[in-house]
Formats: structure tokens, sequence, C-alpha cells
């Protein structure tokens, strides 16, 4: 059995205990403690931290998301991490409401309830979970592919307001090891199983900024999240969603949003379309990248809470105007999946 060694974590003031063979954050969610993180693939430096003392090693790892001489000097990501000795770490990101108050990460057992493309290459996917399984809106659990030990990152789209049903809007990809088995090898009455949830780009009960949702694609499925639990909580944020997408087909859940801006304060959803406008009759768009479309129309982006998901280019233009525009980090909410495209998916 491997050897076990504490780590403390500063300036929380935290402790916990982690086995050589067990990456550190994944020690962390065992043991209830949500340290900030994103992908969980060594690949966007969410969980980047600072080894004040003791033995780290690192498995392989992006150097885009922790550089050679970021390395020397003492950091590290804790998704990769192994601890061979007591250790002391500072964090370098982290939420004190999330650390200690997460939903403890569990797997479950679900049944296949509806496969429904929405799009040419966005299916929705509603799954039947064999208990009850509890979540925050913008977050995503890994759905185990069967009879593998490979998994892959979905957000839900829905809320606790529903604990019979998930559902997941996933992108297909040519010749992905997911996206095959939603083209006929999976079926209603199906079983699949998830472990989760994960994320931290939440919506935070009690704040009282306006919120500008930003996404693409799939991306689209932890901010109808999030505006469902604002319609469900009664909340009097003003709201506006821009989402990208190459054409008006490529739109979709058009009267859902609808729906639930119409018990939104101040709800705009401006469709931001970067190829054609064509058959985009009765709705408010915009033509270009969503970006640039949110950089025009947001002058006040400092003033607002931002939640953002999609492909990895658009989080990474998203951030850079962000930042251009002085948005506080605290205010800019995310979790920066890998692309599926690169990786099987």
């Amino acid at each position: 059995m491997a050897d076990k060694h504490r780590i403390q974590f500063e300036p929380v003031g935290i402790e916990m205990e982690v086995g050589e063979e067990e990456k550190i954050l994944d020690a962390a969610f065992r043991q209830g403690i949500h340290l900030m993180h994103g992908c969980r693939e060594g690949q966007c430096s969410a969980c980047k931290s600072y080894l004040l003392e003791g033995d780290i090693q690192m498995e392989r790892y992006s150097t885009f998301a922790c550089n050679d001489a970021e390395v020397a000097e003492g950091y590290v990501l804790l998704c990769k991490s192994h601890a061979y000795s007591d250790c002391t770490i500072e964090l370098l990101n982290y939420d004190e409401e999330e650390l200690l108050g997460g939903i403890p990460i569990r797997t479950v057992g679900t049944r296949v309830a509806a496969i429904e493309p929405v799009t040419r290459d966005i299916v929705s996917l509603r799954l039947e979970p064999a208990e009850q399984f509890d979540f925050k809106p913008g977050q995503y659990v890994d759905i185990t592919i069967p009879g593998t030990d490979e998994h892959r990152s979905f957000s839900m789209a829905t809320t606790q307001s529903t604990p019979g049903e998930i559902e997941f809007l996933i992108k297909k990809y040519p010749g992905g090891r997911f996206s095959a088995l939603l083209d006929g090898e999976l079926a209603v009455g199906d079983e699949l199983s998830l472990t989760g949830p994960y994320g931290s780009s939440t919506l935070k009960d009690g704040h009282v900024l306006p919120v500008v949702c930003v996404a693409g694609g799939a991306g689209m499925a932890p901010i109808l999240s999030i505006l469902r639990h604002l319609k469900e909580t009664g909340s009097t944020r003003p709201v506006r969603f821009y989402y990208g997408a190459r054409t008006a087909a490529d739109l979709f859940y058009l009267e859902a949003i609808k729906e639930l801006g119409a018990d939104l304060t101040g709800f705009e959803f401006i469709a931001c379309l970067s190829e054609s406008a064509q058959d985009s009759d009765g709705l408010q768009v915009e033509e270009g990248n969503v970006t640039e479309i949110v950089e025009r129309r947001e002058a006040e982006l400092h003033r607002s809470e931002v939640y953002l998901c999609g492909p990895p280019p658009m989080v990474d233009a998203a951030l850079a105007l962000l930042e251009a525009s002085n948005v506080p980090k605290d205010q800019v909410f995310y979790d920066k999946f890998t692309s599926p495209a690169t990786d099987g998916a």
C-alpha cells in the first residue's frame, strides 16, 4: 500500500490526507474539499498552485498551463500532482464559500430516457438517475464510455427542479468515441454511469450584479441551467445572454430561452452569427464573432458577473476581452474543457 502524506493548504489553513497513488485534486474531492479546477487534464491552469514545502511530482501536463520556468520556481497543477512527502501548498485561486461547502463527488448509475438531435451536430441526451444526484447550476459531470475506463465531461442543462431527469447538450465530432454512441449505438433504456458534480463556474446566490452569459455550441447547456435557476429563485438581477453560432440553422431552444426570459429582469438574448444572418427573422441578431459583439454592446462589463462556456478559442477570446475591460477576476466564471476534436471524443 502506497504511503500517505499530509497536505496543508494556505492561506486557508485546511489540512487533508493524500496517498502517493492519487492526484492531490482527486484526494481533495474525495474528502469534500472543493479546490478550484477546470479541465482536470493539465491543460487549463485553473488549479495552478504554489508549492511552499515538500516533494511533489507531476504527471504529463501542458506547458501552456504551467511553463518550465514556473515549474522551476515551484508552481504545480494539482490535477496532475502526486505528493511524496508532507507538503504545504499555497492556493492561488480559491472560493471560500465553495472550499468546504461544495457538493460531494459521487458516482451514480443512470438510464437513457431520450436522445434527440437539436441541430445538425448537437444532441440532447436525457438521463434518469437511479438515485438523487445533487449539483449546482453551471456544473458538469464525467460520463463513462461503456466498456471502457474513459470518460467525457458534459455540463447539465437542467436544475434540481427536475430530479428525475438530467439533460446534457452534446456536440458530435466525426469519429469521436462518445459521438459514435449518439449515432445509433446508444438507445433509450441503456445504462450510463456518471461521476460528479465538478466545476466552479456556478451561479453565486446572494450576488446582485447584472449577469452576462456568453456561450457557443454545446456551451448552451450550463447557461440554460443558470437561467433556469435564476427564474426558479425569482432573481431580479438583469440578464443578457450572447450565443455564438455560424448561421441561424445552428440556433436551438429559442422558445425555451424566450419563455425563461419572460420571467427574468431586463432579459436580452442576442444571437451572434459569424457567417450569415439569413433566415433569422424575428430574432435579435448581430453579425460577427460573439466576443466582438459583446465588446461592442457591453460598455460596463466591469460592473457585471460574466459566465462563459463554449469552445476553447471562444473562451480564450472572451477572457482576453474581460481582462482588457478590467473585469475583476472574481466576477468571471468558466470551466475550460480540452477540445474533444483533439482527444478522441
